[in-house]
């Protein structure tokens, strides 16, 4: 049983990596280590950081679609795709050595957050541009790496909207959260029917992760392009950081 302290803690954490993820993504790199750092196993922090987080793109979600942020028409098909990506990338884990996806993990974050910085996408409009068969790729292929390693995929997401198919990026971070939504919602089918969810813990961190989401999506709309930019930079150097300790820390340790 996890003291009362501890649950309260790890509420708070929710509630900070809610309002991070609905920014930019990367959530999980502050409610994986609490979870971690509470004591529970590898593979139940993992099931019930997707049962909490889950919540939190939810809401977010739901708030950029009340706000007409949300391409409609490409959530049609980007849901299911980032669902039965996720739900794909979930069974296919236990056969993917993660250790070695770290490198190339990084290498694609620090393309990312250098593509925001050389392109500077300032724009709070999207260019018109509407690719959908890109989309489609995206919703599918990020799923599914979703579902069996995880690490930012709501930076990729948003940086292959803009990129790729002319969002802003306040608008690629509400086309995002369709994606990760579907994806966290395979995972927690997986994870529950594995029977590796602490929900005595997920559901308060629930509660945070929900003002979270909903907190970090009006932010992200208030403060415009800057300030999601600015959000996915920084979760991108500390995904990098994060991932390269973990690289070197066998040799170090």
């Amino acid at each position: 049983m996890v003291p009362l302290s501890t649950l309260v803690l790890l509420t708070l954490a929710a509630l900070f990596a809610g309002t991070v993820d609905a920014m930019a993504g990367g959530g999980g790199l502050v409610t994986v280590p609490a979870l971690l750092a509470a004591g529970l196993p590898s593979h139940v922090a993992l099931g019930t950081n997707k049962a909490q987080s889950v919540w939190g793109s939810g809401a977010s979600l739901a708030a950029f679609w009340r706000a007409g942020r949300v391409d409609r028409q490409q959530a049609q098909f980007a849901f299911p795709l980032g669902f039965l990506g996720s739900l794909a990338g979930a069974s296919i884990v236990i056969a993917i050595d993660k250790d070695a996806l770290k490198p190339i993990v990084i290498a694609m974050l620090i393309g990312a957050a250098a593509l925001l910085v050389i392109r500077k996408p300032t724009r709070d409009e999207d260019t018109g541009l509407r690719n959908w068969p890109v989309a489609a790729a995206l919703a599918l292929v990020i799923g599914a790496y979703d579902g069996f390693f995880g690490p930012g995929t709501g930076t990729f997401l948003i940086v292959g909207f803009v990129a790729l198919c002319g969002r802003s990026l306040v608008n690629a971070s509400a086309d995002a959260k369709v994606v990760n939504f579907a994806s966290n919602l395979a995972a927690v089918i997986v994870f529950t029917r594995d029977g590796v969810v602490a929900w005595e813990i997920a559901l308060p961190m629930a509660c945070g992760q929900l003002s979270g989401g909903i907190l970090g999506a009006h932010l992200a709309m208030k403060g415009g392009a800057r300030v999601v930019r600015i959000a996915v930079l920084v979760v991108s150097g500390s995904l990098v950081a994060k991932l390269a300790y973990d690289l070197i820390r066998p040799w170090v340790g």
